[in-house]
This record gives C-alpha cells, structure tokens and sequence, in this order.
C-alpha cells in the first residue's frame, strides 16, 4: 500500500517538469491524480502515463490565471 493510498491530489502544471514528476510520483504512491494543464497533448501525455500503471487519474484542461478554470478544476 502507498502512502497515499484513498486520497486525491489536483496537481496543476503537471503535463511536464516537476508537476509530471509529482503526479506520477502521488500516482505510484496510491493517491487518485488529477492531471491539471494549459496544454491539452503534455496532460494527456501524462495522464495515459498514468493510466498505463494501473493508477487511477483524469485530466482537466485549466489555465491557474483565471478564476472560472480554477472553479472548474476544483
């Protein structure tokens, strides 16, 4: 069992750099991911990564500057 195991992380900016490295990482660590991006293909890109492991995870296009995709998101 992981650490995180029955808990759910929204992770913004996770289509590259250091938010791929978390989702993945609270992925393998038994949370349920939301991958969270500006650009549709890197968050899709990570969220098949995902999927691929067995974890479960969704993505939601959202841009963290404006309010409604903040609303959204949550």
């Amino acid at each position: 069992m992981g650490s995180l195991n029955d808990k759910v992380a929204i992770i913004t900016g996770s289509g590259s750099g250091i938010g791929k490295a978390t989702a993945i990482l609270f992925a393998r660590e038994g949370a349920k991911v939301v991958v969270s991006d500006i650009h549709d293909e890197n968050g899709i890109a990570v969220l098949s990564e995902i999927s691929k492991s067995g974890a479960e995870a969704i993505f939601i296009r959202a841009d963290t500057s404006k309010v409604d995709d903040n609303r959204n998101l949550v």
